[in-house]
């Protein structure tokens, strides 16, 4: 294949299984992260620094670029009484904000492509009213918010689709599943028993990124093991 992607956040995680996905198929990919990880020991790959948090940071780009996914997040439960507006802000920070200066830079490298693709990463707590999320459901509500924006103002030639992911099992999500106890009783909420791998939505992302997902645009996709829509008896 002859296409350039961006990946924002491409060092671990999700964002690392989105690197390797691509690059196999024999894709270009800058990977941009603040640590650079595993992300350039794949064919095709060049990595370089990117601080979503820092308002001044730029990106350098190839003059045309076919993709952009965003895959930075965070998960900082706590109870409501307990975040405080710095809490909020750090959600918006690398949740929302980050993405509108991801997205702003990449933008003319996408306009420049005869068709191109975002994908955005929300959370199952947006649409589910789960406790301790306030922060993060708030920060990925504005997410979703932007993709639906963006997805009706950039067509026809820019299409932007999110991802909604309940627990994945990644280094972001550590803290929760640092235990058998914890992982079991993680798997136990989803009525299909077990926990999202990251291999399946680096899989997922890559169907939006490509030709066969080129009828969809400003949709939130939900990969949540059923735990947003099925109540088993």
């Amino acid at each position: 294949m002859d296409r350039n992607f961006l990946v924002i956040g491409g060092s671990s995680g999700v964002g690392l299984e989105i690197v390797k996905h691509l690059s196999a198929q024999g894709d270009r990919v800058c990977a941009a992260s603040r640590s650079e990880g595993d992300a350039a020991d794949f064919p095709g790959v060049a990595w370089q620094p990117y601080d979503v948090t820092d308002r001044e940071a730029t990106l350098s780009l190839p003059d045309q670029l076919d993709g952009l996914v965003y895959c930075p997040g965070t998960i900082q439960l706590k109870p409501f009484g307990r975040l405080s507006d710095d809490d909020f802000q750090k959600e918006l920070e690398v949740n929302f904000l980050g993405a509108v200066r991801a997205i702003r830079l990449a933008h003319p490298a996408m306009k420049a492509a005869p068709l191109a693709s975002i994908v955005l990463f929300s959370t199952v707590a947006v649409g589910t009213g789960l406790p301790y999320h306030a922060g993060i459901a708030s920060a990925k509500g504005a997410l979703e918010g932007l993709a639906r924006t963006l997805a009706a103002e950039f067509a026809p030639k820019i299409r932007v689709n999110c991802l909604a992911l309940s627990l994945t099992d990644t280094p972001l999500a550590g803290a929760l599943l640092s235990s058998e106890e914890k992982r079991r009783a993680s798997a136990e909420r989803h009525p299909l028993k077990r926990i999202g791998d990251a291999s399946e939505v680096a899989k997922a992302a890559a169907f939006l990124l490509g030709p066969e997902s080129g009828f969809m645009t400003g949709q939130v996709l939900k990969m949540d093991g059923g735990i947003s829509t099925l109540k088993l008896l």
